[in-house]
Formats: C-alpha cells, sequence, structure tokens
C-alpha cells in the first residue's frame, strides 16, 4: 500500500481545492471547505507532512497514513487516529 508522499501532493499547489478531515463511513463528516495549497513541508520531527492553506494554517497528515488516489482525489487514512484526510480539485 501507498503512504504519505509530498510530490503526490504537488500538482494541488496554488489551485483550488476541497479539504476535509472526517471518520469512518456513517459517522458525522465535517464539510467540505473550499482552500488553496499553498505550501508542502514535513514537520520538524518528520514524522508528519504539512499542507499550509497560508502561512498560519495548514493540517498535518502522518507519513505513515495509507494513501489512496484517483484522478482528481487524493485520501490519506490515519488508522492511529481513525481519520481520513481528503483533498480534491475543484477544477473539473
Amino acid at each position: 500500500m501507498e503512504t504519505v508522499k509530498m510530490n503526490d501532493l504537488e500538482k494541488y499547489i496554488n489551485s483550488p481545492v476541497e479539504v476535509c478531515i472526517h471518520g469512518k463511513e456513517g459517522e458525522d463528516r465535517a464539510p467540505w471547505i473550499n482552500r488553496k495549497i499553498s505550501n508542502l513541508e514535513l514537520c520538524p520531527d518528520k514524522t508528519h507532512l504539512r499542507i499550509y492553506f497560508d502561512k498560519h494554517f495548514f493540517f498535518a497528515v502522518p507519513l505513515t497514513s495509507t494513501v489512496v488516489q484517483k484522478e482528481s482525489e487524493w485520501s490519506a487514512y490515519d488508522e492511529t487516529a481513525a481519520l481520513y484526510y481528503s483533498i480534491r480539485s475543484e477544477e473539473k
């Protein structure tokens, strides 16, 4: 299975995307939010990939998360937290 790699997300930088962090199917789900990814960086201890939306706001995805990619969607599952981190392109 694939894990989190920075180069898989580079195509989303400076493009309009929708992002959502959610639990398993059937659980309450946060709404998709419109954002633009501005930068990707490893956290200082190199255990997470930080996905920045501006200079201050980001979410961090564990590098060990299992990744599923489709043509215009990227999703990582963190088994420890039982959370999905999903990004999909707004451009169709």
